[in-house]
């Protein structure tokens, strides 16, 4: 129902630049999702191995694990609007490359984990600064979980979409068309940024190097609990659980015995499930309670992908995986709404990079894992131990919540989310 203030599910498109963003990005983030189901399959028909597939996931994923904190500093110093700028056009020359490559009829797996690694490291600068610029966008503070959570949401449109038109080119005319599709989608973003009118944010003379500020986020990380909780948990469900979608080209093909198409539709449904859970977020108020919310999701995600481990059917999986990409989101996207709320400005490009690196960061890991231990024992094997891994993380992110409400409640009051006589009464903050 409509406010006087506008529509709450999408209450942050009131911001322009907001607006924009949200606009350029849909069409960006389809091509995204085409050429990542172009390059699993790219990769499963050359060599037809899992292990191969561990190995690109690794090599697209490793320099976030590696580069992140660093990247960090950079994203506190500089302009977020022009970093983005930059990432978006050298993301385009890449997807550009892989497309000539195929067109020429000259890619091999060698030179697609090359195009995975400079991806990899373009994607250390934009994720961090993609996240830390989303405040500068939304003019009310206020609207900043609503705007975490549409963004969640487009992601995941985007999600349900890209596969399932990725799936018919590549059955139609080939990856290469999906690499250049996606090349173009990337003028749409390049034109939202370019457009828009931002205020450069004024930024103190420095007075301590590099390598202190580094050092200073790693401090306040490693000694916030709550913001150390939270993202322990999101790189544990990452390492763990992740590694499922590596495994989608062998679960379509061996298990499911299908084609591109089924690969599509796996991923096409996983994604309904993720939009789903991030509209759920959207419509929500407040961030108050959301801690509840990430270690529910967390152990629903683990009983997802237990459940399509053991799915020997199509339909059944089909049905399975939108629990799967629910669970997996919410438990993401109530991450980043948390830490964001609840970081001192000062350290928010900083505390994005470590978001980003237990998010993005540790999949490298995970896939490579993955990759090693499904050549022994299978993949169904795989994913269904990593599902009861997650179980296992928001069994343990439970048991702490208790301590980390008490910790962030006077945060929440002191920025006005969270009133004392909500305290008084109680109220689980977290």
């Amino acid at each position: 129902m409509a406010t006087r203030e506008g529509p709450q599910l999408t209450r942050a498109l009131r911001s322009r630049n907001f607006r924009l963003f949200f606009s350029g990005q849909s069409i960006s983030l389809v091509g995204t999702w085409i050429t990542r189901v172009a390059t699993s399959w790219l990769v499963y028909r050359l060599t037809g191995s899992l292990l191969l597939l561990g190995i690109v996931g690794f090599a697209g994923q490793i320099p976030t694990l590696v580069l992140s904190p660093f990247t960090g500093v950079l994203v506190d110093r500089w302009s977020r609007h022009r970093l983005l700028v930059v990432t978006q056009v050298l993301s385009m020359l890449q997807s550009l490359a892989l497309a000539l490559l195929v067109f020429s009829d000259r890619i091999t797996v060698a030179w697609i984990i090359v195009l995975q690694v400079a991806q990899g490291v373009i994607n250390t600068f934009d994720t961090p600064a993609r996240q830390a610029f989303v405040v500068e966008m939304v003019e009310d503070r206020a609207d900043l979980p609503n705007a975490i959570a549409l963004n969640s949401s487009m992601v995941n449109a985007s999600r349900i979409i890209g596969p399932s038109i990725g799936g018919v080119v590549i059955a139609a005319v080939g990856e290469g068309w999906c690499f250049m599709a996606d090349a173009i989608s990337y003028l749409a973003v390049i034109a939202s940024l370019l457009a828009m009118t931002v205020q450069e944010r004024e930024h103190p003379p420095r007075t301590t190097s590099a390598r202190e500020e580094l050092m200073d986020g790693f401090r306040y990380v490693s000694r916030f609990l709550p913001v150390r909780s939270a993202l322990t948990l999101l790189a544990l469900i990452s390492l763990l659980g992740m590694p499922y979608s590596v495994l989608m080209p062998a679960i379509a093909t061996n298990v499911l015995h299908g084609g591109a198409h089924t690969l599509g539709f796996l991923m096409t449904a996983s994604g309904v499930g993720a939009l789903a859970g991030a509209l759920f977020l959207a419509a929500r108020r407040s961030v108050v309670g959301l801690g509840r919310a990430m270690f529910v999701s967390a152990m629903v995600f683990g009983v997802g992908l237990v459940l399509f481990a053991m799915s020997k059917v199509l339909w059944l999986s089909l049905l399975i995986l939108p629990i799967v990409g629910a669970g997996m989101m919410i438990t993401m996207a109530s991450t980043n709404t948390i830490v964001q709320t609840i970081i001192e400005e000062r350290m928010r490009g900083r505390v994005m990079a470590f978001y980003t690196m237990a998010f993005l960061g540790t999949a490298p890991i995970g896939s490579l894992l993955a990759g090693i231990v499904a050549e022994r024992i299978g993949s169904e094997a795989t994913i269904l131990a990593g599902g009861v891994g997650c179980i296992l993380a928001g069994g343990w992110f439970a048991w702490h919540l208790p301590r980390l409400r008490e910790i962030v409640r006077p945060i929440y009051v002191e920025r006005g989310i969270l009133a004392a006589a909500e305290i008084d009464a109680d109220v689980k903050s977290l």
